[in-house]
């Protein structure tokens, strides 16, 4: 079986090879592979074992090779192909799409200062719709790195004018950055209870 993994997650990525795959694994760099060397990488059997666990570096990034790739689509091995870069309108992935599984890694996007600042500002006025307008990001970004940013725009509130108000957000922020490092609660539900919290404190 061949698996296609890409995208700039490789933290993810990796993680998810090593569940696969398990701890010991072949190692290939897909650049350094060879026509003639590829029906033997791909289907060969070693000494030791007749069924191996493969990961191979850009394969598909290997012009001299990546066209015959789909020939061994039925490989008894375990390969996981781990692509920097994948191309979609390239031959090779029209020629793989429906033959082999593909997975995407993407890394969370960096949140937009302003969306934070919006949430943030409707919160202290009105914790329920801010969570309405947080639920709306949730899908596209991380909550451990929107919470920081929630974080650093109390301090710049609280820099700008220290009262008590200021500072009971920061002692409440302060709560639930430790129950998102030490709790098994989903990470959104902390964010939306701190963000619903805000108005009343």
């Amino acid at each position: 079986m061949i698996r296609v993994f890409y995208g700039d997650d490789r933290v993810k990525a990796t993680a998810e090879v090593r569940r696969i795959l398990g701890d010991e694994y072949e190692v290939i760099e897909g650049a350094e592979i060879t026509r003639a060397e590829l029906p033997s990488v791909l289907m060969g059997a070693t000494l030791f074992s007749e069924k191996r666990k493969i990961l191979i570096r850009d394969l598909l990034s290997n012009t001299g090779v990546r066209d015959e790739v789909a020939k061994f689509v039925d490989t008894p091995h375990e390969v996981i192909l781990l692509e920097s870069k994948l191309d979609k309108r390239a031959a090779v992935y029209k020629e793989l799409k429906d033959k082999v599984e593909f997975f995407e890694f993407k890394a969370a996007s960096a949140v937009e200062f302003s969306a934070v600042f919006d949430v943030y500002r409707v919160a202290k006025r009105d914790g329920a719709r801010a969570v309405l307008k947080l639920r709306e990001l949730e899908p596209h970004e991380d909550p451990v790195m929107f919470f920081g940013l929630l974080v650093s725009q109390a301090l710049k509130d609280f820099t700008a004018r220290p009262g008590a108000q200021e500072k009971k957000v920061l002692k409440m922020l302060a709560q639930v950055d430790v129950q998102m490092k030490s709790s098994k609660i989903e990470p959104w539900l902390l964010v939306e209870g701190a963000v619903m919290r805000l108005g009343s404190l």
